[in-house]
Parts: structure tokens; C-alpha cells; sequence
């Protein structure tokens, strides 16, 4: 049975970013705790998650239908999307449950004004559909990576939430509208160790298994006398055709190569191109002058570097210190 939550909104209120932590840490020890999920969404409302906050205060109302809060912050969540309607619909609900509580009529009143203004300013025109977001996966003996293909979205723009069997996803498209993946998985995960990406194409979520076995697909309930060994040439995934595994592999290091950085984070991708790419000779300079020197002299002339001592060398308003 789920335990109170120990996050009064006064702890969230001091420090949302902590608050946020804290509770996506208790979260992974109890995935059916209503209030912690309602916490976590008043978290993610301070600061402007608004897309999370709706699908958290949604799970708590589904694991909780009698709290009144969860509708709260659902409404509260969905206004800010501009999603009166839906806003509506949940303080409505919130209010049958706690009609003492005067901020349901707040906030009911707010929406019917905001849905009436909607109707005065409707068009005839109505603006062409948005054509369906699709995502695919596929593994490797380490990993199960997630691709929604969602172009240009905007950095800031993505919100993950990877748990022990599950991936939840609210993705804002370059429409404006949010797209939401949520996926109940065949096998367990290391959330910890699970990671997204955002690329100009597609955002990219890789999740690490626990065990490198092979998955027949990506969701479902995994019994364990159908797990096979990991083979690389046999990569299961959503599509219903042959794929070329190792050409994507190449087409998705080409394309994470191509995205454009900048400041020391394009200095080190450099560095770590040229490392990459370089013969033994190019390394070994590479590790000898940066540490001899103290990280003050990267060299990649062996010949040069490899018959003497490298020495520090400074920006001019440095001064190194020997300890």
C-alpha cells in the first residue's frame, strides 16, 4: 500500500528543483503513491513543466480518484497548456469532491471566460491537420532505444520520465501541440542509467537493460522461458521489415556528428573527433603532452612529444603551481 507523502508544499515551495528530485527518487521505490505524484506535479507547476505536471496529477487521479488535489493541479496544469476545456472538465470534477474549497470556483470561472473568448475569436478557416508523430525502436546487447520522430523540437521541449518497466514521455512539437508516449516494458530497466537525446530529426531515448538479453518486443510481460541471448543480427523492433542494424547505426553516429556545437562543447568534440580518428602514435602524443603538462599542452606530434619532458604552458595570466 502506497505511504503518505512526506513533501508538504511548503518544502516544494522553498526549493521546487530539490523538491523535484527528491520525489522522482521516492517515486522509484513506490510508483503507486498518489500523493507523491500530486507533489511532484504542484513541482513541476513552479516551474512551468506544465506537461509533466498534467500527466503526473492525471496518474495521481487515476491511483486516487477520490482526491480532490490531484483535479486541482490537473486543472491548474491544463489552463496553463491552454487546455480550457480540459481544465474545466477537471476543477468540475474537483469541486463535486471538495465543494468547501472556494478555488474550484476560481477557477471554473476563469476557464468559462477564457472557453468564451476562444468562441468570439474562432475562424471558419480551420488550420490543416497535423500529421501523426510516429515512433520506432530497436536494441543493441546493452541498451533499448526509443525514437519518436518529431522534428525541430525545441530543446527545453522534453520531458522523460523513465521508471523500472516504464517510459513516459510529453514531447512539445514544433506545432505547439504535445505529443505523449507512454509505454509499459517487456523487461525492467536501469533508469538511472537511461538517457534521451534531442536531435533536429527525432528525440531519442535509450534505456539500459538490466540483463543483455534479447527482446521480442517492446512491450508486454516478459516470461522467462522465451528469453533468449542477445544475437546483433537479430534486432526485433516495430517495424514488419528487414532492417540494416549496422548502416543505422553508422547513419545515427553521421547524424549525432553533424549536430552543430558551440563553446568548450565544440572544442571538446574536436578533441575527442581527432582522438577518435587518430593512429596510435596521434593518441599516445595526445595522453603524454596533456598530462605531463598539466593539461596546459595537447600535442599530436609524437616525434616532437615522445623523446622529452612536456612542460606547462599557461595562458599568460595563469600561474602554475607545483604541489
Amino acid at each position: 500500500m502506497a505511504t503518505e507523502c512526506s513533501f508538504p508544499d511548503s518544502l516544494i515551495d522553498e526549493d521546487p528543483l530539490k523538491a523535484l528530485e527528491e520525489l522522482s527518487k521516492a517515486l522509484q521505490g513506490d510508483s503507486n503513491n498518489a500523493e507523491c505524484f500530486c507533489q511532484r506535479a504542484y513541482a513541476h507547476i513552479l516551474l512551468k513543466n506544465y506537461s509533466c505536471a498534467a500527466d503526473d496529477a492525471k496518474k495521481a487521479q487515476q491511483l486516487k480518484p477520490n482526491l480532490p488535489l490531484a483535479f486541482m493541479r490537473t486543472g491548474i496544469a491544463e489552463y496553463h497548456l491552454n487546455h480550457y476545456e480540459s481544465a474545466h472538465a477537471a476543477f468540475t470534477q474537483g469541486h463535486q469532491l471538495d465543494g468547501s474549497d472556494k478555488s474550484f470556483e476560481i477557477w471554473i470561472k476563469r476557464c468559462e471566460e477564457m472557453l468564451s473568448e476562444e468562441t468570439q475569436n474562432s475562424s471558419i478557416n480551420r488550420t490543416p491537420a497535423v500529421p501523426p508523430v510516429k515512433y520506432d525502436w530497436y536494441q543493441t546487447e546493452s541498451q533499448v532505444i526509443v525514437t519518436v520522430m518529431a522534428k525541430n523540437v525545441p530543446k527545453d521541449g522534453v520531458c522523460v520520465s523513465f521508471m523500472e518497466k516504464e517510459l513516459s514521455a510529453v514531447i512539445r512539437l514544433a506545432s505547439g501541440e504535445d505529443y505523449k508516449l507512454h509505454l509499459q516494458l517487456l523487461h525492467p530497466i536501469i533508469p538511472q542509467q537511461s538517457t534521451f537525446k534531442i536531435l533536429t530529426t527525432k528525440v531519442e531515448m535509450k534505456m539500459k537493460k538490466t540483463d543483455a538479453i534479447r527482446w521480442e518486443k517492446l512491450e508486454g510481460e516478459g516470461q522467462e522461458c522465451n528469453i533468449k541471448h542477445f544475437d546483433p543480427n537479430q534486432y526485433p523492433s516495430s517495424s514488419h521489415y528487414t532492417r540494416k542494424w549496422d548502416k543505422m547505426a553508422m547513419d545515427i553516429s553521421e547524424e549525432e556528428k553533424s549536430e552543430k556545437l558551440e563553446g568548450d562543447a565544440a572544442l571538446n568534440k574536436l578533441f575527442q573527433q581527432i582522438y577518435s580518428d587518430g593512429s596510435d602514435e596521434v593518441k599516445r602524443a595526445m595522453n603524454k603532452s596533456f598530462m605531463e603538462s598539466g593539461g596546459t599542452v595537447l600535442s599530436t606530434n609524437w616525434k616532437d612529444v615522445g623523446k622529452r619532458k612536456v612542460e606547462a604552458s599557461p595562458p599568460d595570466d595563469v600561474e602554475v603551481k607545483k604541489y
